[in-house]
């Protein structure tokens, strides 16, 4: 089946330039945009998007998305965070993995050592 291009912003229309650089930038507005959304799953995807992104401009809304009262939010903030790298999100991290239950506190322990290991490469 053959795609269909539906136009919208990176779309590469004519008033919409196709510049990755312009596009990430509005992808990243909109999905730290949605970590403030009243629907948690709307909330949990956008920590997914922005983790999968990996931009490091995300890191201080990810972070605050730590203190989300949804548990499943939390950790996938957490896992982003893990995924982008950036030292920033250590300290927060640690602070979280003291307050979570066991389980949670696994997928915490991963995204220090990512953090970490990153950290040792510099």
């Amino acid at each position: 089946m053959e795609e269909q291009d539906i136009g919208g912003p990176g779309a590469g229309s004519p008033d919409q330039p196709d510049d990755p650089a312009v596009n990430r930038g509005d992808r990243r507005e909109h999905f730290i945009r949605l970590l403030l959304d009243d629907d948690e799953v709307s909330r949990w995807r956008a920590a997914e998007a922005l983790g999968r992104m990996g931009d490091p401009a995300a890191v201080e809304e990810l972070i605050d998305t730590l203190w989300d009262d949804d548990e499943r939010v939390r950790l996938k903030a957490a896992w982003a965070l893990g995924r982008i790298g950036d030292p920033r999100a250590y300290a927060p991290l640690q602070r979280l993995y003291r307050m979570e239950n066991e389980r949670a506190q696994e997928i915490i322990k991963e995204a220090l050592e990512n953090i970490r290991s990153g950290m040792n490469q510099r």
